[in-house]
């Protein structure tokens, strides 16, 4: 029996009759640009907006968003590290673009150029995920082993949290500076970076190495790969002893029950790409964003209120914003 036919084209129409508005406006503020992006809504949009954004170094100072009715709505007040209004004309352009319908496609938007990882290769590299736990001197005993098996390290990405590492290495052939496509290189390379990690692992983990499947923002995969790691269970709460910081993080989880939502409120030290790192944990741990106000008074704290569809472990939070 055959299958019904669906027009391919029929899922991109509710865009093409509704293509995303985007505005960035440099008049109703005085001291910071707005961006204005309206548009229907659809999983994961939040997080893609606030990428895009967060790839071009700029400051969100405030923030307001709503997602009801199938429509998403937010406006960013955003401006540069030296706190001035975004007005080159090559940044103004690629945020219209990005976040407008020419930057929509059928994995969400585009991310700004050199932050992808990507499928075993990427043009002349090729893309290796490292995790374990986290000693000194690590680091230098992968760069060891790579440059003994005849690897070139041409850009990396690392991050660590409660005692666990987590990379993203691009490398490629240090003779002919192209991708290494040979098999039996390629195996003999990730037995030797497994035994680096599983010589240093506490055994409550288990350390591993793979090449990137798929095209993932470099930043959106590690905190994937630190997620699925479930870095938020080791380690312990910092205390004000621990910290030289005299301002202490709160917060706090309100669970409105009659309304189906939760009340989470943030405050803590700013920092750039926190929004970023928020909406990141938010969307790993599957919950959604209908409603947000963000502001910050840097560089002292920030204060953030997000409404989520379903109940929220601080503790997990918590741990994960540290």
């Amino acid at each position: 029996m055959a299958s019904p036919y669906f027009d391919p084209e029929y899922e991109n129409l509710s865009i093409r009759l509704n293509p995303p508005r985007v505005s960035v406006d440099n008049t109703s503020c005085r001291d910071c640009t707005l961006v204005k992006v309206d548009s229907l809504n659809k999983p994961g949009i939040l997080l893609e907006v606030v990428q895009i954004l967060s790839d071009l170094d700029l400051i969100i100072t405030k923030a307001y968003i709503s997602s009801d009715g199938g429509w998403f709505m937010d406006v960013f007040h955003v401006t540069d590290h030296q706190g001035n209004k975004i007005t080159e004309s090559k940044t103004i352009d690629y945020i219209e673009k990005a976040l407008g319908p020419k930057g929509q496609t059928a994995d969400g938007l585009n991310t700004w150029p050199g932050k992808r990882v990507g499928v075993h290769t990427i043009g002349d590299h090729s893309a290796i995920e490292l995790i374990g736990r986290d000693r000194p001197g690590l680091l230098s005993e992968i760069s060891a082993v790579l440059a003994d098996l005849h690897f070139n390290v041409a850009a990396a990405e690392v991050w660590t949290h409660n005692r666990r590492i987590a990379c993203v290495l691009y490398v490629n052939d240090d003779t002919t500076c192209r991708a290494v496509d040979d098999p039996a290189r390629l195996s003999a390379m990730e037995e030797q970076l497994k035994n680096i990690l599983r010589g240093c692992d506490d055994g409550e983990k288990v350390a591993h190495t793979s090449s990137s499947m798929g095209f993932t923002h470099v930043d959106r995969r590690l905190h994937q790969m630190l997620f699925a790691d479930r870095d938020y269970e080791g380690g312990g709460l910092a205390t004000e002893t621990d910290s030289p910081c005299t301002f202490k993080s709160k917060i706090t989880v309100e669970h409105c029950v009659d309304k189906g939502y939760s009340v989470v409120n943030v405050r803590c030290k700013d920092r750039p790409k926190l929004m970023f790192d928020i909406v990141c944990t938010l969307t790993d741990m599957q919950y959604v964003v209908f409603h947000a106000t963000i502001s910050s008074d840097r560089p002292y704290a920030s204060q953030y209120l997000l409404k989520t569809q379903r109940w929220i472990l601080p503790q997990m939070i918590w741990k994960r914003m540290q």
